[in-house]
């Protein structure tokens, strides 16, 4: 499937692991198994459509921080097991996949962890075809509590003048471009955001909000939403 107006920078907010297995009456961590499954097929299929720029928040702060020990440590398993299989899997050397992860994972996750992210950053820094961030860790109100900090060190001894450069700049996501399509999964009648998710690449961003949990979305509603998206009109505040 190809349209004349496939967006170039999809960020994806996987809601619904943790319902999805409720749903089952399976442990929390059995959702977020499949949500990585689900992950693969849809990578796999934005490839395929030419889409160069995919965001995926893969856990928030507060996912990390708040909830508990054990399903955070399954989270934390998951990472090992994508990153490593990302940094290994002939797909992402063939289409020279450049991966990168954004955020404060490395005040929170173990260093074994780290370590693994680190080898498929490195692995993967000389490609240039398609981009695939991971947010981990990340709120979108620190990003920018943490752009306001770096703006005003800049400003000692002397005032800078700040503009909308000086901003994008000092942000974690200062290399992405901004993100055309918003899609979120596992919106049950309550469509919204969270964390102020990417807010300044979502300044002009579509949305698309589904009901279907996260390990249920598959390739074939992806491209519907494609689909959609072609369709619509950007005014980008004309």
């Amino acid at each position: 499937m190809k349209t004349k107006n496939t967006p170039k920078h999809i960020a994806i907010i996987p809601d619904g692991n943790r319902r999805w297995a409720k749903k089952r009456r399976l442990s929390p961590w059995k959702g977020h198994y499949q949500g990585a499954k689900t992950f693969e097929k849809v990578l796999e299929r934005a490839i395929e459509l030419n889409i160069p720029y995919i965001t995926f928040w893969g856990g928030s702060w507060d996912n990390l921080t708040r909830r508990p020990k054990r399903e955070v440590s399954f989270l934390v398993r998951i990472y090992n097991q994508q990153f490593k299989r990302l940094s290994e899997d002939k797909r992402v050397r063939e289409n020279r996949v450049k991966i990168k992860a954004l955020g404060r994972w490395k005040e929170i996750l173990p260093k074994k962890t780290q370590k693994i992210i680190k080898q498929a950053i490195e692995k993967t820094k000389d490609y240039n075809n398609f981009f695939l961030t991971f947010l981990l860790a990340y709120n979108g109100t620190d990003e920018i509590v943490e752009c306001v900090r770096k703006i005003v060190k800049a400003c000692n001894p002397k005032p800078i003048r700040v503009s909308e450069k000086t901003i994008k700049e000092n942000l974690w996501t200062r290399r992405l471009p901004p993100v055309d399509l918003v899609i979120r999964t596992g919106c049950e009648n309550d469509p919204h955001n969270s964390t102020g998710f990417m807010m300044w690449h979502t300044a002009y961003s579509q949305f698309h909000f589904t009901k279907t949990l996260f390990p249920d979305f598959k390739p074939k509603e992806f491209d519907k939403i494609i689909k959609d998206y072609s369709k619509r009109e950007r005014r980008l505040g004309v």
